[in-house]
């Protein structure tokens, strides 16, 4: 006898009860167990795309072709890392024949392989191992992390999904490789959290950390600056009450001296061990191919991609939406510091940043954008979708842009 449709004792009734046993279990786990789950999740599925990229890699510069998932991961500069652990930086910078500086460490901030190396040193693993371990638990503890600020703006449902849009991003591969990115991330979403609890002598080794791991010193200290201005001429029109306290007006002006200082210390660090005081961004240009003049890598590639006139116009039209996001109702509740820090980020990336490939990967510090994407809709279907969509990007980002597959001219994209 066939079964009904809306039989409740068939199988897909029986799926369905599975189901939602399953998710009631979930729901009953402590936060930071489902938070890992969702996080070892994605990273098993981002695993499942590399290991089926990798058995499509051709020849390239590090291997042989179709390697295995964990010499796959540790290319690019992954690479760099482990001749940092290996060889440390470098006490003159290396030029070539006509003076020009070549690629070399110092474009590299020394937090990320310094715990690769101490691993290593306390394991005997191999630098690639040491580094991937690091960037594998960092990764945790930034999703970790970015819920637990997520969650003093949401209910835990919305902050949970929050996190999975930030765990499934489309470069969010990067959090499993032996990149400083995690780390990054752990520590900045550690740090904004502290600023929101307003611990801001708390927040400062979080800073000093932070700015020794990637270059994201500088709009912080920009974040941290407009917020103590804004803070303090409220406490100027309104008065003590519901004001920050002259205490905390201090510790915050302290912690922003503390942030712009460690903004310029590896700089000066890279000054004093080569003797040259433009040693960092001689090897920061190196790969841009170019001398650093604010805004204008944004005009180049905008004439190079759509043509001389609407080349012109589409870095204001860029920065534009984007300011225009930053006023829509589902970012405006993320609430003024973290809507600051995304503002901040993305003007430091317009000042500075040479537009390329790499800066798709170099968007993964907006991820308080990932909540305010979870807040457009409470509809599952909308964001299932949108978690889909990510992993499916996540194929065109790692075959695309990890995988090495050399251009007619030599080389390839970086990812």
């Amino acid at each position: 006898m066939s079964t009904r449709t809306g039989d409740r004792t068939g199988p897909t009734a029986s799926l369905t009860a599975l189901g939602a046993r399953a998710t009631g279990a979930v729901r009953g786990w402590p936060w930071w167990l489902q938070v890992a789950a969702l996080y070892i999740a994605a990273r098993l599925v981002s695993a499942c795309i590399f290991i089926a990229a990798a058995r499509h890699q051709g020849p390239n510069p590090w291997f042989p072709p179709n390697p295995d998932y964990w010499n796959f991961i540790n290319i690019w500069d992954a690479r760099w890392y482990a001749r940092i652990i290996t060889n440390g930086y470098p006490s003159t910078l290396p030029t070539d024949g006509a003076g020009n500086v070549q690629e070399n460490g110092w474009a590299f901030y020394p937090l990320f392989p310094a715990l690769g190396r101490g691993l290593a040193g306390l394991t005997g693993a191999s630098p690639a191992a040491a580094l991937t371990v690091v960037a594998m638990v960092s990764g945790l503890g930034a999703a970790l992390a970015v819920y637990c600020l997520f969650r003093h703006k949401a209910p835990h449902a919305t902050a949970m999904w929050g996190t999975a849009f930030f765990a499934t991003f489309p470069v969010s591969a990067i959090l499993q490789v032996p990149y400083a990115e995690p780390l990054t991330i752990f520590l900045l979403a550690t740090t904004l959290l502290l600023v929101l609890r307003q611990h801001y002598l708390w927040a400062m080794p979080a800073v000093v950390l932070l700015c020794l791991s990637r270059p994201v010193g500088v709009p912080l200290a920009a974040m941290l600056g407009i917020l103590l201005i804004a803070r303090a001429a409220h406490r100027v029109r309104t008065g003590a009450a519901g004001s920050h306290s002259v205490r905390e007006l201090v510790s915050l002006a302290g912690l922003t001296a503390v942030c712009s200082a460690a903004a310029l210390s590896w700089p000066v660090a890279a000054w004093i061990s080569t003797g040259d005081i433009a040693a960092y961004t001689k090897t920061e240009t190196v790969w841009r191919g170019q001398d650093l003049v604010p805004f204008k890598p944004w005009f180049d590639t905008g004439v190079d991609l759509f043509g001389p006139v609407l080349g012109i116009l589409a870095p204001f039209l860029f920065a534009g939406l984007f300011a225009l996001l930053l006023f829509t109702k589902p970012v405006v509740r993320l609430g003024p510091e973290l809507r600051l820090w995304c503002a901040c980020y993305m003007g430091y990336l317009l000042l500075f940043l040479h537009p390329q490939t790499s800066t798709f990967r170099m968007l993964l510090p907006l991820f308080p954008l990932a909540l305010g994407a979870a807040l457009v809709s409470r509809s599952r279907a909308f964001r299932g979708t949108v978690v889909v969509m990510f992993v499916l990007l996540q194929v065109v980002w790692i075959v695309w842009l990890w995988a090495w597959a050399q251009l007619p001219g030599g080389g390839d994209y970086p990812p």
